[in-house]
């Protein structure tokens, strides 16, 4: 162990807020073991049309009537007095890509010069207008580089931030609801008991549509947001899982159509979802998994918040409403 890595690491609260354009939630956990505890928690609606989570508009409609509700919400959770929070954003506020590059720079000044001009390109700002955490992923099969880039809008996060001090908060950690949820599903790499490790999906819904992201050995390997209409997200969801399998399909051998696949590299099967997480509300969770199973031929299993080692206080309390402020949360023990 690191001694210097409890002073060089930021300690982050053990309690977070989340936030949609229907709801806010906040949670504090507990950790016993090697498993979570929701201390304490609770679950508000706002008003509608109080929130409007968009990447390049107004966000609050009225700050005075936003901090009212995060200060009931927290206070019914019983933690009315506390300061320090991590916050889910709504997902339609951010972005999130994961670029690739796709030649090797020169310089570190060339490698970062490149970086900027893709997050730029990608997220389709200039990034002194934006707020952007990234972070390096393993390279990909041919050993190229890989980022994983979320950003919001500084005037969006303007927005947030006079809410927050507003309530005398410190919100050291703030970040879309989808890395909350997926970090349930990175947690322990992926892997299943008794199986073979496979690729985890997290659907984050969102009134606006979905976040999907596919996770291989506990990191992201492809993400895409959608907004659409919500009798169109089976469909969006389908057409996503036909990128990931055409991507991962075995490349075919001339003249032997009818070979079977090759067994999984080291014991990984490549193109299969072992594990599905849908987190928010507006995607059916069975018919999620319907759409996996359509289009991969194998049914994936659906994670409950026991199996993640986390114990609700209550089965009136829903694990797919609290998972991004809970994930956050659990950063607090690294």
């Amino acid at each position: 162990m690191n001694p210097l890595k409890s002073l060089v690491s930021p300690r982050y609260p053990s309690a977070a807020v989340g936030l949609s354009g229907e709801a806010a939630c906040a949670v504090q956990l507990d950790r016993r073991g090697g498993s979570f505890v929701v201390r304490s928690a609770a679950v508000m609606p706002l008003p509608a049309g109080l929130l409007r989570p968009g990447f390049d508009e107004l966000n609050v409609e009225d700050p005075s009537a936003l901090a009212r509700a995060l200060a009931d919400v927290t206070s019914n959770a019983g933690l009315g007095r506390r300061k320090r929070w991590s916050v889910a954003l709504p997902e339609a506020s951010t972005r999130t890509s994961i670029l690739t590059m796709e030649t090797q720079p020169a310089s570190r000044s060339e490698a970062e010069e490149m970086l900027r001009w893709k997050i730029e390109r990608a997220l389709g700002a200039p990034l002194d207008e934006l707020r952007v955490s990234r972070e390096r992923l393993k390279p990909d099969p041919q050993g190229r580089e890989r980022h994983l880039v979320t950003a919001v809008r500084l005037s969006v996060l303007a927005e947030y931030e006079q809410v927050f001090i507003s309530l005398g908060w410190h919100t050291g950690l703030v970040l879309p609801r989808h890395m909350g949820e997926a970090w349930w599903l990175m947690r322990d790499g992926g892997r299943e008991p008794g199986a073979y490790p496979s690729d985890s999906l997290l659907v984050s819904a969102h009134p606006e549509g979905f976040t999907a992201l596919i996770l291989r050995e506990g990191q992201p390997l492809y993400v895409r947001a959608v907004s659409c209409e919500p009798e169109d997200r089976a469909d969006e969801l389908y057409r996503f899982l036909l990128f990931y399998r055409d991507r991962n399909a075995p490349p075919a051998v001339e003249g032997d159509e009818a070979a079977p696949p090759p067994p999984p590299a080291q014991g990984f099967s490549p193109d299969r979802i072992g594990r599905l997480l849908v987190a928010g509300t507006g995607v059916d969770a069975a018919q999620a998994s319907a759409v996996v199973e359509e289009t991969l031929a194998t049914p994936p299993r659906a994670v409950r918040a026991e199996e993640l080692r986390l114990t609700l206080p209550t089965h009136e309390l829903d694990f797919a409403q609290i998972a991004a402020p809970a994930g956050l949360a659990a950063l607090a023990w690294g």
